[in-house]
């Protein structure tokens, strides 16, 4: 046999061994079989120089081929088996380790859309409206006096004399009325405004309040309405107390409160002080009132004669129920986004 017909019968051997290598270790092998220092390829291209001086030039370019094609052939399986150890180590199909739980509404979203699915089922609708607001329809429409507190620049944030973000939704109350004629039922959600900043205060908070105009609506309607709340939100047993209060939009106007779901007439079952309704038993939740005459009189023209239609409002903070249902004792942690806190608060 030549030379030549030996280098071509040694790159087909090489050949097949690279090909049925099934893993890294029998790739090495065969790379030493045929192309280690002592294999038979290197030595014929050393050897060389001993061979005749016409069969040299063929010798020497046929075997330098077939060295740089076995080369390739076995970088190119390297690769292969490579990325094959990579997907038997790791099938990327699989979820993290340890998997990454699902995501989940936000507390205050979850709880507004509590509040939300109470009044809808009440037959209320959903009214929204700007939170940078002219200041007419945050103070003026709703029968607020121009040396009232609240429009002082300490109590508001002013964008410019004519425009404010809105210290509540109320005006969309207002915007509700302009837009549609009695009868009225809708609620208002969405963030509100004031220079506020401690445990039970936030400069941004969340309110949802509530309208209702007809013909021949009283307070004991709103207590019925309360009540349906207070009892979908915070348990069958509860009862609401109505004591009066003051707001510029409605007169009369009650602060309004929940019986204790934490405790009986103020006490736990050891004897003790409940914590959360501090011995009272009951639970400040909203304010609430027969919608002012001047409030109708600011939108007449728009079918709210003061003379004819009744009305109540009513407006709670979407934190303050939050956390009243879930213990939390600082409102700021509604905003911290410590994943700790907010895990606590996966979907139910």
């Amino acid at each position: 046999m030549s030379t030549l017909d030996r280098i071509a019968e040694l790159e087909v051997e090489a050949r097949a061994a690279i090909a049925a290598a099934g893993d890294p270790d029998a790739l090495e092998l065969a790379r030493l079989r045929y192309l280690g220092r002592k294999s038979e390829l290197p030595l014929l291209l050393r050897s060389i120089g001993s061979l005749d001086p016409a069969e040299r030039g063929q010798v020497g370019a046929a075997a330098n081929q077939a060295r740089k094609t076995l080369e390739a052939l076995i970088s190119s399986r390297e690769e292969e088996l490579a990325g094959g150890e990579l997907s038997a180590a790791l099938d990327i199909s699989l979820p993290g380790a340890p998997p990454l739980p699902n995501g989940h509404l936000h507390l205050i979203t979850e709880t507004r859309r509590d509040i939300e699915d109470v009044f809808l089922g009440l037959g209320f609708q959903i009214a929204e409206g700007p939170e940078i607001e002219l200041a007419e329809y945050n103070f003026d429409a709703l029968n607020t006096d121009i040396t009232h507190p609240s429009r002082a620049r300490s109590d508001t944030f002013y964008i410019d004399d004519e425009t404010v973000l809105r210290v509540h939704t109320s005006p969309v109350q207002v915007r509700a009325m302009i837009a549609q004629p009695p009868p009225l039922y809708v609620i208002a959600p969405g963030r509100v405004y004031r220079p506020d900043n401690d445990a039970t205060h936030t400069p941004q908070f969340h309110q949802i309040e509530g309208l209702a105009v007809d013909d021949g609506i009283t307070l004991a309607d709103l207590k019925g309405t309360l009540l349906a709340f207070a009892r979908q939100i915070f348990g069958e047993q509860r009862e609401v107390l109505l004591r009066p209060h003051f707001f510029p939009f409605t007169e009369p106007s009650v602060e309004v409160d929940v019986s204790c779901f934490n405790c009986t007439a103020g006490y736990l079952a050891d004897g003790s002080r409940c914590p959360l309704c501090k011995g009272s038993g009951w639970l400040e939740v909203l304010g609430a009132g027969m919608v002012d005459p001047n409030v109708f009189a600011y939108v007449a023209d728009y079918g709210y004669d003061p003379e004819r239609v009744t009305g109540f409002a009513f407006g709670m903070g979407i934190e303050r129920i939050a956390m009243l249902r879930h213990g939390v004792p600082d409102l700021r942690l509604y905003f911290d986004n410590d994943l700790r806190f907010l895990h606590q608060f996966g979907a139910r």
